[in-house]
Order: structure tokens, then sequence, then C-alpha cells
């Protein structure tokens, strides 16, 4: 028998962040502070083997790492905010890690999520796309504008038409 090498699509992106790690660090873990990207109903237990629950159920998951204020990783598991608790997911797990490095006054934010179907890759991308402009606008202390503004801009930079998502 003959071992398989998986080459597995995911999205990796940076963003260099206006710091410090600590805030940068509550704006990821408490969902008040990002409503316009978590949703109402949204929570992270701040500990590891905490659930993970955001945009009203949609997404549910484990967290897998917590290391405060440098690494936050959950499990990604999509859902109809109205399944039961023990729906299994139509689609695979996939983990989300957010990575902090302290750089003078900003912080470098790395963030993998991974494995994404590959008929997501370009969703998931404008997604997490709108997700860091979120945070940034937040961070910098300018006006957030809804989500759905920044996904417009988002899709149009990868190419997503938001009038027929990828199910």
């Amino acid at each position: 028998m003959n071992a398989t090498f998986l080459k597995t699509p995911g999205v990796r992106m940076e963003r260099l962040l206006p710091g410090p790690i600590e805030r940068v660090w509550e704006h990821l873990t408490n969902t008040t502070l990002l409503a316009a990207w978590f949703g109402d109903k949204s929570s992270i237990e701040p500990r590891q083997g905490g659930a993970v629950r955001l945009l009203d159920g949609h997404i549910r998951g484990t967290v897998t790492q917590w290391h405060p204020p440098k690494l936050l990783t959950y499990t990604w598991n999509v859902f109809n905010p109205s399944d039961p608790p023990d729906t299994a997911s139509a689609y695979p797990e996939s983990y989300l890690t957010l990575a902090l490095e302290p750089r003078g006054d900003n912080v470098l934010l790395v963030l993998n999520h991974l494995p994404v179907l590959e008929r997501f890759e370009k969703q998931n991308a404008m997604g997490w796309h709108t997700f860091l402009d979120i945070l940034t606008d937040a961070l910098a202390g300018r006006k957030v504008r809804t989500r759905q503004e920044y996904s417009v801009e988002n899709a149009a930079r990868y190419g997503v038409d938001l009038n027929n998502l990828q199910r």
C-alpha cells in the first residue's frame, strides 16, 4: 500500500493591524465588538474546548487552541441556523487559525482557513477579506459599514457573483 499525498485547498491572508496585540485579540474573541461580521447571537467560549457559535448558529465549532493574545484556532462547521445540535454538517469540517504577532505599534494577523472545498475558495477569500476589512476599520476607529457593503467590494475583487453563490 502506498501513501496518497493530499493537496488541501485553503485560504491564507495576512493583514497589518493597529495594535496593541491585546486589543486585536479582544476584537477576535469578543463577538460583540465585531457584530457586523459575527452577527447577533454569536459567542466564542474563552478556553480550549470552548463552544463556537457564530451568525446565529450558521457556523458552529470548538476552540482547539486558545493562547491569548497570540493564537486562536477553532473548528468551522456550516449548518442551517435551525438545525438541532446533533445534526451533522453537510460540509467537511475545517479549521480557522488566527495568529497574532506584534510589529512595533502594529500587529500582524495571519489567518489560515483549511480545508476549503475547491468550489468555495473564491467565496471563502471574499468572506475573509470582508472580515479583515471590518476588523481593520473597527481597530482604526473608522465607521464600520454593513457586512453587505464590504462583501460587494470584495466580490468584485475575487470574481464572485453574489446572486449565484456556490452551495
